[in-house]
């Protein structure tokens, strides 16, 4: 009898070892290239920094980390492939400020953050700015919020599109200082800079890094930027809070989150890889060479700060009426 029974023992042996292999190797993780999606074109600040902090993190967990760029639909494209990739930490999304205001700005709401997704950690921060040509009769925020109070509506501000960053940074602003200006929305922030830079419009709000080249070239003029300290780039130029409005910050933030239901464990292995990147000099260079700063913590800082954001802009979309493009 037991000499029947001995091939049978022999495989559950086999079987037994198979579990246990095919148990470490998912344990191994990773074993295969990693995709980063980024719902921008590429050459953008966030495609640029997606494939800095990738490559670096490529480096870190010893396999390929891939950028994908997936635009389209104010990023909500980018947001669906990630919310129906597999929450195997395969996956991830380098998103920014776009991620809290589209479920209040889209009707129906694209996505839920807290039953859609994971947040794994923030990477940077970069400040919004008001600039003006060189040319410009404003020489500070103070003489445009004058001229703006002194000729409601008839000051035209551009941002790169309705709901954008920029946008609504200004419409906090406009809330915040108590005035009123007309604004010119646009499919990006380039058109917006050169529509300034011919006089067609009368200030421009976009973040620091599109604004960045034209300053330094002495075409446009930096009013104030909206981070909480002066950027080290634009370190002659006050914030707004400096600027008369104390514990004003809008800045556009960027931070890597994954589909929901992705283990801990690895959403804990991908958080390190994450921090050790932003520890390196290049990656903190590049940050720095767009205005920003690296935002190194724990990924609870980035959860509270997505609810922060949901909140406070998804109130001034629906106090100020704003659609999306």
């Amino acid at each position: 009898m037991r000499h029947l029974l001995r091939p049978f023992i022999a495989m559950a042996g086999l079987l037994a070892f198979g579990a246990l292999h095919t148990a470490g190797a998912a344990d191994a993780y990773p074993s295969k290239p990693i995709r980063v999606f980024v719902g921008y074109s590429a050459g953008g600040a966030v495609d640029a920094i997606a494939r800095t902090v990738g490559q670096k993190m490529a480096g870190i967990l010893g396999q390929p980390v891939i950028v994908e760029n997936k635009p389209g639909a104010g990023t909500n494209i980018a947001v669906k492939a990630l919310t129906t990739s597999a929450p195997d930490g395969y996956t991830l999304l380098l998103a920014a400020n776009a991620l809290s205001v589209n479920p209040a700005l889209f009707k129906p709401a694209p996505y839920d953050l807290d039953r859609d997704l994971l947040p794994v950690a923030l990477v940077g921060r970069v400040p919004v700015v008001f600039t003006v040509r060189e040319g410009s009769e404003f020489k500070t925020l103070q003489e445009l919020v004058a001229a703006a109070k002194a000729r409601p509506g008839a000051i035209t501000v551009a941002t790169p599109g309705n709901g954008s960053t920029p946008h609504l940074a200004m419409e906090l602003f406009q809330h915040t200082a108590g005035l009123s200006v007309r604004h010119v929305p646009y499919k990006g922030g380039a058109q917006a800079l050169t529509d300034v830079l011919g006089g067609h419009v009368d200030v421009v709000a976009v973040n620091a890094l599109e604004a960045l080249p034209l300053a330094t070239a002495g075409k446009l003029r930096v009013l104030a930027v909206m981070s909480a300290e002066r950027s080290d780039v634009l370190p002659g130029v006050p914030t707004v809070a400096q600027s008369g409005y104390p514990g004003f910050e809008a800045s556009v933030w960027y931070g890597f989150v994954v589909p929901a239901g992705t283990p801990k464990a690895i959403v804990a292995t991908l958080h390190d890889a994450v921090q050790k990147a932003l520890a390196s000099d290049d990656v903190r260079k590049q940050l720095a060479a767009a205005g920003g700063v690296a935002l190194p913590g724990p990924t609870d800082q980035f959860a509270k700060l997505l609810k922060r954001e949901a909140a406070r802009y998804g109130q001034l979309i629906r106090d100020a009426g704003i659609q999306p493009d």
